[in-house]
């Protein structure tokens, strides 16, 4: 039934897959529970990942807790063909394929959902909004979902806001497990990562502008900082905005920031956050790139219907645009996620603990699949802590608690 590039691959996959797994003690932790407890025995599951290898550990977790995986990608550029070939090879369901096209990545979707799921795991709310646009038929078999990311999640609200949601959502990325690691520390690291492979250019001395300042912006400013550059902050919530300054990075707009930088990096989950009048502005061999989950920030369209000729950079996921003013924009991975457009992602730690929110997550859906509300939900405290937990045990970390006396001081508003 899957549809990938090769099944040979699955070898070098495998030894992807065996990497990951060697540092994520959390995973393997919630997999030997759920090998117990089997939570999804006779639930069937639509995962749509980033498919590299600390995804196919998730979902292999998933399957030892009894689910009928089907899975599929959430970005064209992300997939890695090798690890899907192992999880294939390990018994899995897959539809994605490296590079796919528009049409061919929304067959695969459409694909790993024909089987009726019960439960979705999804990235960015392509899931959920195939399932309430085209394939409506499903949705009264679905118990719930749960959300990954920050742009799933404005969707998720607006679907909630207008009344359209079928089907309860957790939204995984507000977990404090996960935005606070994942979203700060995991992409700092890794959109360097990526914009270092595909320029091997230097960051220290370089003014670099970041757009957005939620938590993913703060860990690309942090670690340009970190690196020696230059950073200044575009943004549109004053108190963000604030905040950036105070955290000792230039804000402007992105008017006046365009001429002065010489890296951008987009990370607000909204469209049209450089567009044809940024690039007008930019000085000749500006790169620009995105950290936001769909490929709308960066107006490469534009880009492509206006350039006067075109060049590969470094590396096929660089691409010169010259513009009728002489100069040259190069945009990286084709405006998609730059750190696993042109890297690997996360780093596998940081994976560690948000996938077993997923996990936990999943299960927690399974277990209250009668009295969830049709609604856009938190994770539970719970859930939370069990992972922080996690955690510290891993890393041989012990904490405090609190005393019965200071239990009762804190509870006792006549003190």
């Amino acid at each position: 039934m899957s549809e990938i590039r090769d099944i040979s691959l699955s070898p070098s996959g495998e030894k992807k897959i065996a990497w990951a797994r060697r540092f994520m003690p959390l995973l393997a932790s919630v997999e030997e529970d759920f090998k117990k407890e089997t939570p999804f025995a006779g639930l069937k599951m639509t995962v749509s990942l980033h498919l590299e290898a600390k995804s196919a550990v998730l979902c292999r977790v998933l399957m030892e807790g009894g689910a009928d995986l089907h899975i599929t990608g959430c970005n064209p550029l992300s997939t890695q063909d090798d690890v899907v070939a192992a999880l294939v090879a390990g018994g899995a369901e897959v539809w994605s394929v490296y590079g796919c096209s528009a049409q061919e990545y929304d067959r695969h979707m459409a694909e790993a959902l024909a089987f009726g799921p019960h439960i979705i795991i999804d990235d960015g709310g392509d899931l959920v909004s195939m399932l309430h646009r085209g394939m409506r038929d499903l949705l009264p078999g679905v118990i719930g979902g749960c959300e990954e990311t920050t742009t799933g999640i404005i969707r998720l609200h607006a679907m909630e806001h207008e009344g359209a949601l079928r089907f309860p959502m957790l939204t995984v990325n507000d977990a404090r497990c996960k935005h606070f690691f994942d979203n700060r520390y995991g992409t700092g690291q890794s959109v360097w990562d990526g914009i270092d492979r595909a320029t091997n250019l230097v960051v220290a001395g370089k003014n670099v502008v970041v757009a957005g300042y939620g938590w993913c912006g703060r860990g690309i400013a942090m670690r340009a900082h970190g690196l020696g550059a230059k950073v200044t902050v575009t943004e549109i919530d004053p108190v963000k905005a604030l905040e950036a300054m105070m955290d000792g990075y230039e804000v402007k707009t992105m008017d006046e920031a365009a001429p002065y930088g010489d890296l951008f990096v987009t990370s607000t989950g909204c469209c049209g956050v450089i567009t044809a009048r940024h690039f007008e502005k930019m000085k000749d061999g500006a790169i620009a790139c995105n950290a936001g989950h769909f490929n709308v920030e960066v107006d490469v369209d534009w880009l492509e219907s206006h350039a006067v000729s075109t060049s590969e950079g470094r590396s096929s996921v660089t691409k010169g645009y010259t513009l009728p003013n002489g100069r040259t924009i190069f945009v990286l991975a084709e405006g998609r996620l730059v750190n696993l457009a042109s890297g690997d992602g996360h780093p596998v730690e940081i994976m560690d603990m948000s996938f077993a929110i997923q996990a936990l997550a999943a299960r927690y859906i399974a277990d209250h699949r009668d009295s969830l509300p049709c609604s856009v939900i938190s994770v539970p405290d719970e859930i939370d802590f069990d992972v922080a937990r996690r955690k510290l045990r891993a890393s041989g970390i012990a904490i405090d608690s609190l005393t019965p006396e200071q239990e009762r001081y804190l509870s006792n508003w006549e003190v």
